[in-house]
């Protein structure tokens, strides 16, 4: 199996970077394992599988666009929340 799959380094450990794809699985991987740039929360990366269908490491890289797309995202949710947020004490 052959392909290409995206994730989202979702938090930094000493020495394990944890990652997450876009089904919301996590994977934990040796933080060294990622490019230098990728070593962020945030950062999205690609890598392409092996023959297995596992992610071959030595191809991973930072992608930028896609990042930053995710971002814009974020951002428009958010203020779509906001907007819809009446205010005030929440009263149980």
């Amino acid at each position: 199996m052959r392909g290409r799959v995206t994730f989202t380094v979702d938090r930094l450990e000493p020495r394990v970077a944890v990652l997450t794809d876009d089904d919301g699985r996590e994977l934990e991987i040796a933080r060294r394992r990622l490019p230098k740039d990728a070593r962020r929360e945030g950062a999205v990366v690609r890598v392409e599988l092996d023959a297995d269908g596992e992610p071959d490491w030595k191809t991973a890289a930072v992608d930028a666009e896609e990042e930053e797309r995710r971002l814009a995202d974020a951002r428009a949710r958010l203020e779509r929340l906001r907007g819809r947020d009446p205010g005030g004490d929440v009263v149980l």
